[in-house]
């Protein structure tokens, strides 16, 4: 299939990756090991270690991944561009099971893409290493919007990273807003190769039909959703939550297995606000995004 299938991860960036993901373990995630990336800058240039790292909370159906720059001596993979605007979410990657079929379809939209990216990583110090292909949409004022295949999903999905107190097993939604919702909106079309539909809370709506093992040997087949919103529809949905910069990447909804009652025991001595779709970790508790427990 050459369109998008699923959301596949989100990256929420920051300059320092111990307090970041002290506060998702905080949040009852239970983090995979630190992996310092390696890839290449472009299609023709060799593989070299770049100095960011990440670490993530692995979902049965896609996963949270926390960046940030390991080694400030190599190449930034782009981090400090991300976090002159704002720490929090910079990162929206949704799944695709055809990498050269989409890379001609983007082409063909008249996306100025030099080709496949390959990117690699081990799973954990002095293990196997993780391989990606990637296909970003170029410089979108957004942050970093890409179309992704796991070409080892196996190693990336494992089972004993994915036992989280707050019951999370699914990446279910990502929220954005702009002053511009319609041009942020047509990038995601383009990049993804699917219509977007009209939001009810202001703004429009990108729904993706699911595959199976799209976003993990786990994944089931279902629907996940892009949400690009009006700045004003924005705190609707995420109560007191307001854009630092625009376009913005707001936040995050999380499906849990139990309804969300392990996640509010958890979660207890934070001050959680109520949402529409659940219980929300403000910003200011989860690295600056906004976390919902569906």
């Amino acid at each position: 299939m050459s369109t998008a299938v699923a959301l596949d991860h989100v990256g929420i960036a920051s300059r320092d990756l111990g307090p970041m993901c002290a506060a998702y373990e905080r949040l009852g995630f239970a983090l995979s090991p630190i992996a310092q990336q390696s890839g290449r800058r472009r299609p023709d240039l060799p593989v070299e270690k770049f100095g960011s790292g990440n670490r993530c909370a692995f979902l049965r159906h896609g996963y949270i991944e926390l960046i940030a720059i390991l080694d400030p001596a190599l190449y930034d993979n782009t981090l400090n561009a991300f976090l002159a605007r704002y720490p929090g979410m910079h990162i929206l990657a949704l799944a695709m099971e055809d990498a050269e079929g989409n890379l001609a379809r983007m082409r063909a939209a008249g996306i100025d893409i030099p080709g496949i990216a390959w990117l690699e990583r081990p799973v954990e110090a002095g293990g196997p290493i993780a391989k990606f292909a990637r296909l970003p949409f170029p410089d979108p004022p957004e942050g970093r919007v890409q179309l992704i295949r796991h070409l080892t999903p196996e190693l990336v999905w494992q089972e004993k990273w994915m036992n989280h107190a707050n019951k999370a097993v699914a990446l279910e939604e990502a929220i954005l807003c702009a002053k511009a919702p319609a041009e942020t909106a047509a990038r995601l079309s383009r990049t993804s190769g699917l219509p977007v539909e009209p939001d009810p809370a202001g703004g429009f709506l990108l729904r993706l039909p699911g595959a199976a093992r799209a976003a993990g040997p786990f994944a089931p087949v279902m629907e996940t959703r892009v949400r690009i919103l009006t700045e004003e529809a924005l705190p609707a949905v995420l109560p007191g939550v307001s854009p630092p910069a625009s376009p913005f990447m707001a936040g995050i909804v999380v499906r849990t297995e139990d309804g969300g009652a392990a996640a509010r025991q958890v979660l207890q001595g934070i001050p959680v606000v109520e949402a529409p779709q659940g219980v929300m970790v403000p910003p200011a508790y989860a690295a600056g995004a906004a976390v919902v427990f569906a």
